[in-house]
């Protein structure tokens, strides 16, 4: 018992010692905070988060007014609302069942998902996951998979780690959900996609996905959901949504980090 206890006063006192020599930074501009893995006030503000009432299939923001738009035909509520539809996804339906977003793909959100994606910033995987926690919490189903949208092996290769499979590790630690990271294979390239139309980008992401072989028996009439850094058209998720169908998966569900709005 006494060697527990001394145990515990050096780890916390050992924990004061690095918090006083590298006290806890602001995750986007640095600044001071009270706690690791935090935002300070001014970037919490400035970061937009998805808190209200949301589509239920992309989780981009929309009226309270159910009058709006079309009902989503009660696909669940809770963090962030869901039982309406936004304007996109009324005028082009999606082939997965729902879906949620974190946060809108703009000010601090869109500097964090570079940061991560682009700038080597891997220990952002750690909060945004639980950011992810929180919005993905009306899609959570017993017996789900976790999978994150893959890259092709050659942007792997030149990127060394694939930003949608670090999100959806952090994901599956926290809600304890069976994590299959290679359960999608990208097995052509496809570009990037900035720039490119709502048209081109479907056109390019046609068939750009299949199903691991040895990974296809995991998903045979489970629900599963996807997880990607960011959704725009939805042409990346619509297309590894056929991908999960053809390998004959229940329900689909998708989630993004961040999510473009047409006026963000």
């Amino acid at each position: 018992m006494r060697q527990g206890r001394t145990a515990l006063l050096a780890k916390t006192l050992g924990l004061g010692v690095i918090r006083a020599v590298f006290p806890p930074q602001c995750l986007a501009c640095g600044a001071l905070v009270s706690s690791e893995f935090g935002l300070c006030g001014s970037c919490w503000r400035d970061t937009p988060f998805i808190t209200g009432a949301c589509c239920g299939t992309c989780g981009l923001e929309v009226p309270a007014d159910p009058d709006t738009f079309g009902a989503a035909g009660g696909t669940g509520s809770g963090a962030g609302g869901g039982d309406h539809l936004c304007e996109e996804c009324h005028a082009a339906p999606r082939p997965w069942a729902a879906g949620r977003s974190a946060m809108l793909y703009r000010a601090v959100g869109r500097s964090l998902v570079l940061a991560l994606k682009h700038g080597d910033r891997l220990d952002l995987a750690r909060p945004m996951g639980q950011w992810l926690a929180r919005a993905a919490r009306p899609l959570l189903a017993e017996g789900m998979v976790i999978a994150p949208v893959p890259l092709h092996r050659w942007r792997l290769f030149r990127r060394q780690y694939n930003q949608a499979a670090l999100l959806s590790h952090e994901l599956a630690r926290l809600t304890g959900l069976d994590h299959v990271p290679d359960l999608l294979i990208r097995p052509r390239a496809t570009g990037s996609q900035e720039g490119r139309s709502r048209e081109a980008r479907f056109a390019a992401l046609d068939g750009a996905f299949r199903i691991s072989p040895r990974q296809a028996a995991r998903i045979r009439g489970r629900s599963v959901l996807l997880v990607d850094d960011v959704m725009t058209s939805g042409a990346t998720f619509s297309a590894a949504t056929a991908a999960c169908h053809a390998a004959g998966a229940g329900p689909v569900s998708v989630l993004a980090l961040a999510r473009v709005a047409r006026n963000g």
